[in-house]
């Protein structure tokens, strides 16, 4: 899918992890937005990105990969119709609307996939430009986690709990925000 004038975002193959590894790398080893164990191996976290997720996809900006994202099925049973994603970008290539680009890419799969909301489980209080493009994006804090995660600088932060409704319809949030 063409999401802009020059990113484009696909399905990843078995081919893509060598280009996607250092993204992960960089983002698992610095510790600072996703609950991930930092010494994790390349195989390791190729089977967590590539093969455990129900869909893996890479974003591209002139054939170079600059950023990925995951979707997975929140919960079985009953909360099947919850999807989550992940996103990593590059470090050289942030703020160029990447992650942005990939959220709205991977609302429109959730939709094709059948799911009818997203839901982000562990959000890093510290991550603000993650909140502030989630939240620009219509998903809703609906609750927090007090001192869940570890920073490496910050010491014990809150994580949130994201959360969008994919369909038509916009349920009622209460007073979680």
């Amino acid at each position: 899918m063409d999401t802009g004038p020059d990113i484009t975002i696909r399905y990843a193959r078995d081919g893509d992890f060598t280009a996607l590894w250092p993204i992960l790398r960089g983002v698992i080893r610095a510790g600072e937005t996703y609950a991930i164990e930092p010494s994790l191996t390349r195989e390791a976290v190729r089977a967590l990105w590539m093969q455990a997720p129900r869909a893996t996809y890479v974003a591209e900006i002139a054939g170079e990969t600059v950023g990925t994202y995951t979707i997975k099925t929140n919960q079985p049973g009953g909360g099947a119709h919850v999807c989550n994603c992940g996103y990593m970008v590059a470090e050289a290539a942030r703020g160029r609307g990447i992650a942005r680009a990939m959220c709205l890419h991977s609302q429109e799969e959730a939709r094709a996939m059948g799911y009818l909301a997203m839901q982000f489980n562990f959000v890093v209080e510290t991550n603000v430009g993650a909140i502030a493009l989630w939240e620009a994006l219509g998903f809703a804090t609906v609750g927090r986690l007090p001192r869940a995660f570890a920073h490496p600088e910050a010491g014990l932060v809150d994580a949130r709990v994201m959360y969008k409704w994919l369909s038509g319809d916009t349920p009622f949030y209460g007073d979680a925000g």
